[in-house]
């Protein structure tokens, strides 16, 4: 089991499969937005608990179409 609290800058791009690079990490600081982070002198740090309520905030919620039956094809 990963005991681990916090992911580096490298460690969150890793964890976003490369879709989140480390320049857009680093904007987002400047700007303020994104995942909220924890700095340590010149360390970057995410809280994975912060990370785990920003992947919930833009989670997006889908419906059903009307022409697909979800209980299966019987």
């Amino acid at each position: 089991m990963d005991n681990r609290k916090f992911l580096t800058a490298e460690e969150v791009s890793e964890r976003y499969r490369g879709s989140i690079s480390l320049g857009t990490l680093r904007n987002w600081r400047a700007k303020r937005i994104g995942p909220a982070y924890v700095k340590l002198g010149k360390a970057v740090l995410y809280p994975i608990e912060e990370l785990e309520t920003w992947d919930r905030k833009n989670t997006v919620a889908c419906r059903a179409s009307k022409g697909l039956n979800m209980k299966g094809s019987d």
